[in-house]
């Protein structure tokens, strides 16, 4: 471990973090505009979290980390979701990949983190990559999108499908992890939300990508973790599927919170013009922030129930059943329609002053909206697999 690794490793709770997180919204809900307008969270609020130790809780202690469990982290974000949920998002995003290079053979976590326990990693996990297999390790080319928080990023993991070795057999997903010299971020991102996530383009032309800094990413065999050896906790025999989707469906939970927030702050001042009557005596707008405050409980409260699940299978050596397992990764797809739906209601509640675009609940609602669109958030193929296990069929996905 570096000298700086160790210093910055010391001991923090669950609470103290939130907490931090926490003083940190009404910051985050002043600078959602700012970074609206420039495609990216400000270099001031990624500077803050670092200062926190926002990035360092699924970090191993190896490296500097916390190496706290995934309910601190999604606790976490969740929190700053209230504020800005493009800041979330790239939390969640920049945030879950120290879990992942943990997995990595420790060369490549020391290529990264030797001289910086605090060097973020960006990610876009599209199979694209056109991959050359090469002695020692693969040529690599290809334009992937949605890299969010890439700007802030010395290092990137990338998506690419290995040729089969033998003829006939099955291509293999690895994710490929390169400096900084060596991609290109093309700055292409205009959306109707999430704006602030800066999730641009990245091109790379031909470059060599050493053995070591590749990950069998859909294999949680101990053979496809050789990082398994140096970080041995518990916390990094969890399956990925389950640490990274929720990565980019939790922020929605939080933003949820964060539009039921505005909502209340504005409901007893909002009177209208057409009915002559406050927010806050409209039966209807009570019914609503009850089901928006009842759904984010359930959901957090689940959230929270699967992660120690998994942590307590995991410190008996053990994995949670793939019953319980397909059920989690439903849970977790599902949650941004959900999501979607309260702030949909919040918003029509908020009557004809929410389609004014300075309106404090609408960003919160074209945030979660954008969110859903992840691939890991489209829930009916996740769902009719849980289905088909569920009436006797075989699970078609090996990653959960």
């Amino acid at each position: 471990m570096s000298t700086q690794a160790a210093t910055k490793s010391v001991i923090v709770t669950e609470a103290e973090l939130v907490q931090r997180a926490r003083d940190m919204v009404p910051k985050l809900i002043e600078r959602a505009e700012w970074a609206e307008l420039d495609a990216k969270v400000p270099d001031e609020t990624i500077r803050e979290m670092t200062d926190a130790g926002f990035f360092r809780v699924l970090q191993p202690r190896s490296h500097g980390g916390f190496e706290m469990s995934p309910r601190t982290f999604y606790a976490v974000q969740m929190t700053l979701a209230e504020g800005c949920m493009s800041t979330a998002w790239v939390y969640g995003v920049l945030g879950v990949h120290p879990w992942q290079l943990a997995l990595f053979d420790p060369k490549a976590q020391s290529d990264v983190w030797g001289k910086d326990a605090d060097t973020l990693v960006a990610s876009t996990y599209m199979p694209v990559a056109k991959v050359t297999p090469e002695a020692g390790g693969f040529r690599i080319s290809g334009r992937w999108s949605f890299s969010s928080g890439c700007e802030h990023a010395s290092w990137i993991f990338l998506g690419g499908m290995v040729p089969p070795q033998a003829e006939g057999g099955a291509p293999e997903y690895r994710t490929f992890l390169l400096p900084r010299k060596d991609y290109e971020i093309v700055r292409n991102w205009n959306t109707f939300g999430l704006k602030g996530t800066g999730s641009h383009d990245i091109v790379v032309a031909d470059v060599f990508v050493p053995e070591y800094r590749t990950h069998r990413t859909r294999d949680d065999s101990p053979a496809a973790r050789p990082g398994a050896g140096l970080n041995s906790g518990p916390l990094y025999r969890l399956p990925f599927a389950q640490v990274f989707t929720r990565a980019v469906s939790t922020s929605c939970i939080g933003g949820l919170q964060g539009a039921l927030n505005a909502f209340r702050r504005t409901a007893a001042s909002q009177v209208s013009r057409n009915f002559l009557g406050a927010t806050a005596n409209d039966p209807t707008a009570q019914l609503v922030a009850a089901e928006a405050a009842s759904a984010v409980d359930q959901l957090k409260t689940t959230l929270f129930r699967n992660f120690e699940a998994m942590m307590d299978a995991a410190e008996a050596g053990e994995q949670a059943t793939v019953d319980d397992r397909l059920l989690y990764r439903f849970q977790s797809s599902q949650a941004p329609e959900i999501c979607a739906h309260h702030v949909s209601r919040l918003l029509k509640s908020c009557g004809g002053s929410g389609i004014y675009s300075g309106h404090p609940v609408l960003r919160y609602f074209l945030d979660i909206h954008a969110g859903r669109a992840h691939v890991a958030n489209y829930a009916d193929p996740v769902g009719r697999n849980y289905g088909g296990f569920l009436c006797g069929l075989e699970n078609k996905d090996m990653t959960v």
